[in-house]
């Protein structure tokens, strides 16, 4: 089954220092490692800040673009990861290995279904 490990940041507490971000990418890395070793890696990445993307809706057959996503939170998705394990235990298990690394919450989703 696949699980989406969805990274959660307050990007008002950022930027880190460079020694803060040089330790963050040492854990994440190591956790990173073990994911491909254990075979349940599909693929994974970080994100640019919420204010560089662009929400695209269409409503009555008019598109209309705006910047950014609109949502009164102060957590956004900072990055994610795809692995494929046996189930929702093994997931769990993997996020709290991230949470522990990144020292943020890790939000985890089961896929529908992969096309």
């Amino acid at each position: 089954m696949h699980y989406l490990l969805g990274v959660r940041i307050d990007e008002n507490d950022l930027p880190y220092s460079d020694e803060e971000m040089a330790a963050s990418f040492a854990r994440v890395g190591a956790v990173n490692d073990q994911m491909k070793a254990a075979g349940i890696w599909v693929f994974g990445g970080g994100l640019q800040p919420s204010d560089s993307a662009t929400v695209v809706r269409v409503e009555h057959g008019r598109t209309e673009m705006t910047d950014g996503p609109f949502a009164e939170t102060k957590e956004q998705l900072g990055g994610f990861y795809v692995i494929e394990v046996d189930d929702l235990d093994a997931a769990l298990a993997w996020s709290e290995r991230l949470a522990e690394a990144c020292r943020v919450p890790i939000e985890v989703r089961p896929f529908e279904g992969i096309a």
